[in-house]
């Protein structure tokens, strides 16, 4: 869930390797053209990227993806169920499921993340232009995905969210971060008020309407080519309340907002959705589903820094306890999760 720069260097394929032989067959490269494949590669997953470079041909994208996680499977069929829906990601050129490698356009190198520096100003159309693509996915329902997918795909979407999965990801927290990083045993009776309070939480998640949404919503995983965004990474997609993905993208960890850029973005998400409940319920779910989301964060970064030896993404998990410090006291309903954020806050000076 992260695309911090990892240390795979580049490198010119040698004879008869996997990349080669299906980077050549693909592009119709001849023996006699080097092609050199330059490591992009990001994040915690088990997927490798390489940008694809031979004279005479057009860059691409390789990705080279393990059986660590059984979304890597569905990459394929999620992009064609996208694009086919209207939404923008990356086109497939070609796909060898026996060797795991999938050749894909080169959208460079710009993401939302990348523009983090940029003024408010300079930001928030191609921001609107993200909610407009949320808005395309999130209009999908079950039942015409399901059609979609026996239509036209042989792999099914990953299962979609419900108590076993949200008690999951509370679980990664608590563990990950709370236990790991911040070092805090909880009292029996808070540990069993704080799992009342979260299965409320969860209970609440699970009323509002399933939609397919991308699951890691962030601004790493929101490309941007000639002024639009196109969206990558959304292999995990699935059936969930759609409050999750504008939680993962409007408090997101690893951007800042000016004072009043993510009430603005909501209210635009809701004004274009044209949806039917009160802002004021439509708000506190906003929050509500931005604690959730921000406790499989952090869970992440927990384990990716301390368990799989990537310290870089401890630098983020500051940011990230601030902001569900300020989702969970604007939800109205979390006021032990709240208090559990703040005095974890309190005891991570040494990633600050």
């Amino acid at each position: 869930m992260n695309h911090e720069p990892d240390n795979l260097s580049s490198y010119k394929c040698g004879h008869n390797s996997d990349e080669e032989a299906f980077v050549r067959t693909t592009l119709g490269i001849l023996a006699d053209t080097p092609v050199e494949l330059s490591a992009v590669g990001k994040g915690g997953s088990d997927r490798r990227y390489f940008r694809v470079v031979a004279p005479g041909s057009p860059s691409a994208i390789l990705m080279r993806y393990g059986d660590m996680y059984a979304e890597n499977d569905v990459y394929v069929a999620a992009a064609s169920l996208l694009r086919e829906s209207g939404v923008s990601v990356p086109a497939i050129y070609n796909h060898d499921p026996e060797r795991r490698l999938i050749l894909m356009e080169d959208l460079g190198d710009r993401d939302l993340y990348s523009l983090r520096e940029k003024t408010w100003g300079e930001r928030r159309a191609i921001y609107e232009k993200t909610l407009a693509l949320a808005v395309k996915m999130h209009a999908f329902s079950p039942e015409q995905i399901n059609m979609k997918l026996h239509s036209s795909h042989s792999l099914p979407l990953m299962p979609g969210y419900d108590e076993k999965l949200y008690r999951w990801e509370r679980t990664y927290f608590l563990e990950n971060i709370v236990q790991n990083v911040c070092r805090m045993e909880l009292a029996p009776q808070e540990k069993n008020d704080l799992e009342t309070e979260l299965v409320g939480l969860a209970a609440g998640l699970l009323q509002t309407k399933a939609s397919l949404i991308h699951r890691d919503f962030q601004s790493q995983n929101v490309m941007v080519k000639e002024g639009k965004p196109v969206l990558i990474d959304f292999q995990g997609m699935r059936f969930g309340s759609p409050f999750y993905d504008l939680g993962s993208l409007i408090y997101d960890p690893y951007v800042q907002f000016p004072e009043g850029a993510r009430a603005y973005l909501l209210r635009f998400y809701y004004d274009l959705a044209g949806s039917t409940s009160s802002w004021e319920k439509f708000r506190a779910l906003f929050f509500q589903a931005s604690a959730q989301r921000l406790m499989q964060a952090l869970g992440a970064y927990g384990f990716l820094g301390l368990t799989r030896g990537k310290p870089h993404f401890l630098l983020h998990i500051p940011r990230a306890l601030q902001n569900l410090v300020e989702a969970s006291g604007e939800s109205g309903i979390l006021p032990r999760l709240n208090d559990l954020a703040r005095r974890c806050r309190g005891c991570i000076y040494p990633f600050s």
